[in-house]
């Protein structure tokens, strides 16, 4: 027992005496921390704005809905179609009646009853109903229709003043932008999207040839949207919904409209002069690119650069020259031809425009009064003509003739017209759309006309229309 006491002893002293001696060891090797005073700020969890020192806002579309959305009307057109049902129905215009109905949407632009919508909309409709969204129904008239802008204005006759939409200038319209897209899509009446503004002055593959300038969003437009209204968080017009691109018909992302602008210029033409009145400067141009930039051997990568002049046309009268760069018109930015075309389809004949361009480095500004567009639609064959550039006309050592600028029926499409030079109609010389009027005010309707063209690639083909 007094053993087993003396080893437990022993025991206790040993420990104490490593315990103190790695203490003072402990000590010596890490002495004991100095206070220290730290610089370092707190840092703060407080969120902060980074893009605006004011409290963010909601977009808030209910009043451009509640405003809009009563001024938005469903069109309903019905047509009659003849369908052939053998080869001498076919030849002699006879066969079976077969009634046909559409559906688009319409803005109304004025209190007494005035209809924008789209001419595709309304095409070869014998009939068209308007229904408001009170469900009051009115039968529409045909005032005036443009199909190069797919722009068609009708009058309702009313007693009653109508809810319309004012317009607004779409130069201003900025990317990025929120918009409502009001119309009728699949016939459900008085629909609301809301998407921003993709793109400005977006240029679309036309198979008519026909150059247009749209306002590209991403809100949701689908068949029966067509006509309808594109507004502002204002609730103020900025565009006519007309167009989607998608394999399969139906929106996937993107949608196009025409710009207030020019529309509301091609009701006024439609009002006052029964016809638009397409203002040009006369030159051959192209979008620049950096391709193009140093083929040139020019500095600038944007803008239109101009590749030749209509001899006696605004442009050269108003100092331009070939070779010059357009960077601006009217203050609005020209960053490729679409951006032309836009600002060019909201003008007049006679109009003076500013424009600014660069020459030999230097920018420069002209003035310049446009002129009208001189054109003639041949209906017997379904093409518009034009009077063609001397640029053109001396690429195919072509002493005279009249361009086709457009195709106006789907069928005649598939002959690759666009942009051949007419030089014979029955066989009579052309030289001009004035030769042109004389050969058609002389041939009896219905008669088979005969057309010499030379082509794009300068081949020369004769084709007989029935």
């Amino acid at each position: 027992m007094k053993q087993t006491i003396k080893l437990f002893s022993v025991a206790l002293i040993a420990g104490a005496i490593s315990i103190g001696g790695y203490k003072t060891l402990e000590s010596k090797t890490n002495p004991a921390p100095k206070e220290i005073v730290s610089t370092v700020k707190p840092i703060d969890f407080t969120p902060t704005n980074y893009t605006s020192n004011t409290p963010s806002k909601a977009v808030d579309f209910s009043t451009a809905a509640e405003k809009t959305v009563d001024a938005v009307v469903h069109v309903i057109s019905t047509s009659v179609n003849t369908l052939p049902t053998n080869i001498m129905d076919y030849f002699r215009g006879n066969g079976r009646s077969r009634i046909q109905q559409g559906s688009g949407s319409g803005v109304i632009i004025s209190p007494d009853g005035y209809i924008i919508t789209n001419d595709h909309v309304i095409d070869n409709a014998s009939q068209l109903e308007v229904t408001l969204n009170n469900n009051v129904k009115y039968t529409a008239s045909v005032i005036g229709t443009d199909p190069k802008t797919d722009i068609a204005l009708l009058k309702v006759e009313t007693d009653t003043s109508l809810p319309y939409i004012p317009f607004s200038d779409s130069n201003n319209v900025k990317l990025g932008e929120w918009v409502l897209a009001v119309g009728n899509p699949f016939r459900l009446t008085s629909t609301v999207t809301a998407g921003i503004v993709s793109a400005k002055s977006r240029d679309l593959d036309q198979t008519n040839g026909t150059l247009q300038s749209f306002i590209q969003t991403d809100a949701a437009v689908n068949k029966g949207n067509s006509g309808g209204a594109l507004v502002n968080t204002r609730g103020e017009l900025i565009g006519i919904n007309t167009a989607i691109t998608s394999q399969t018909g139906s929106y996937v992302g993107y949608s196009f409209a025409v710009p207030s602008n020019i529309a509301r210029k091609v009701v006024e033409d439609i009002m006052e002069f029964g016809e638009v009145q397409q203002a040009i400067l006369g030159i051959s141009a192209s979008s620049l690119n950096s391709e193009m930039a140093k083929k040139l051997d020019i500095k600038q990568t944007q803008g239109v650069y101009v590749a030749d002049l209509e001899k006696g046309g605004a442009a050269e009268k108003g100092g331009l020259k070939k070779g010059d760069v357009i960077i601006n018109l009217d203050g609005v930015k020209i960053a490729k031809f679409a951006d032309l075309t836009g600002c060019l389809g909201s003008k007049r004949p006679k109009d003076t425009v500013a424009i600014s361009i660069i020459r030999d480095g230097e920018q420069q500004n002209v003035d310049v009064i446009l002129k009208k567009l001189e054109v003639y639609q041949i209906k017997d064959i379904g093409i518009e003509v034009a009077e063609a550039l001397p640029d053109v006309l001396k690429k195919y050592d072509l002493g005279g003739g009249v361009l086709i600028k457009r195709i106006l029926r789907p069928d005649i499409s598939r002959y690759s017209l666009q942009g051949a030079i007419i030089t014979k109609l029955d066989d009579i010389s052309v030289d001009s759309i004035a030769d042109v009027r004389e050969i058609m005010k002389t041939r009896s309707a219905n008669q088979p006309i005969k057309m010499t063209f030379v082509s794009k690639n300068g081949e020369t083909y004769s084709y007989i229309f029935r």
